[in-house]
């Protein structure tokens, strides 16, 4: 997503950020069906139509892909590049998961629900499906949605036509998309992209622990003009209003500070475009002529913040050091 794009509290949807792992698949809404099985009480398949006419609900939700910004650590990981684009806003359409895993009679001795998506292909030299899980109780969190709309339209497919699953407040490998099944387990699950990545880890021997909930993150509407290719920011002297948005899973973001060559000061916020969503912020800045060094970090109300630098992970994932915009006032 192109930072100016934090402009709109709901981002459109051509500029929503987008992780693919294999193919889009070639999905038909008129015969798509779900199913829902393994330890549960009554299993049974729902149809798109089936899924429409049950209560529905829309929310606003930030999602950020667990990668963004691998790009700024050394030595860098593998994996899709992202500085700060890998973020987005959107309102989701759809129908309570919780509701369909009641229907369905979860078994008291079930851990885990394992969520299948359509989409296949090689990873780690594994042949699979992706797939992810969620304990029981993460799962029946009133919040998480079977999603069908997205900003009022049916998903487009890309973003998972015809259903996907959405988990606010978790980073975006968890909401999966093109979603096929839905098994409640007995044991943990272990599947690739449960197990093999998505882990905080110092190599790979480091059994580490998982990626869930988005760290707190703030990023800056970069002002001024831009050159090519190198992207330094210009604008002239004088009274100029810095703005961006800070969100975070792990609680509500409580406060954004910005920093002028090194010097905090706190933003003033915005209500939340969502309970689930990204929170506006804003800063007058005097900007006088000479080189600058801009900065945002936000913290939240469960205490989490931000480095000043990046901390590496061999996967690169849930990295979120303050963003740094350098900038050039010319007198």
């Amino acid at each position: 997503m192109p930072l100016e794009a934090m402009r709109y509290d709901i981002t459109p949807t051509g500029l929503h950020y987008l992780l693919i792992h294999w193919d889009i698949p070639d999905a038909d809404a008129s015969t798509w069906r779900l199913a829902i099985g393994g330890a549960v009480e009554r299993p049974f398949s729902l149809s798109m139509d089936d899924l429409r006419s049950r209560p529905s609900v829309t929310h606003t939700v930030t999602m950020e892909c667990a990668g963004n910004g691998r790009a700024q650590l050394t030595p860098r990981p593998l994996g899709q590049p992202w500085l700060h684009e890998a973020i987005g806003t959107a309102a989701w359409t759809g129908t309570p998961l919780r509701r369909v895993l009641e229907d369905a009679g979860v078994r008291s001795d079930a851990v885990e629900l394992v969520f299948t998506g359509a989409d296949s292909g090689y990873q780690g030299d594994v042949l699979q499906d992706y797939q992810r899980s969620l304990t029981v109780a993460d799962a029946m969190r009133p919040e998480v949605l079977l999603a069908y709309e997205m900003n009022g339209r049916p998903l487009e497919p890309q973003h998972g036509f015809p259903l996907r699953l959405l988990v606010p407040g978790w980073y975006g490998m968890t909401s999966v998309k093109w979603l096929t099944a839905i098994d409640a387990v007995t044991e943990r699950f272990e599947g690739y992209q449960q197990s093999a990545t998505y882990r905080l880890q110092q190599n790979e021997d480091d059994p580490g622990t998982f990626v869930t909930r988005m760290m707190p993150r703030a990023l800056m509407i970069p002002p001024g003009v831009t050159d090519y290719p190198a992207r330094r920011r210009f604008l002239p002297p004088g009274p100029v209003v810095l703005q961006g948005r800070g969100w975070s899973g792990r609680g509500s973001v409580e406060r954004v500070e910005v920093g002028i060559d090194g010097v905090w000061n706190d933003a003033t916020l915005e209500k939340p475009a969502g309970e689930f969503a990204w929170r506006g912020w804003s800063f007058p800045w005097d900007a006088t002529p000479g080189e600058h060094e801009l900065s945002c970090r936000a913290s939240d109300t469960a205490g989490n913040g931000q480095p000043l630098d990046p901390v590496w992970n061999l996967g690169g994932f849930a990295n979120n050091p303050v963003q740094r915009i350098g900038v050039t006032v010319q007198g």
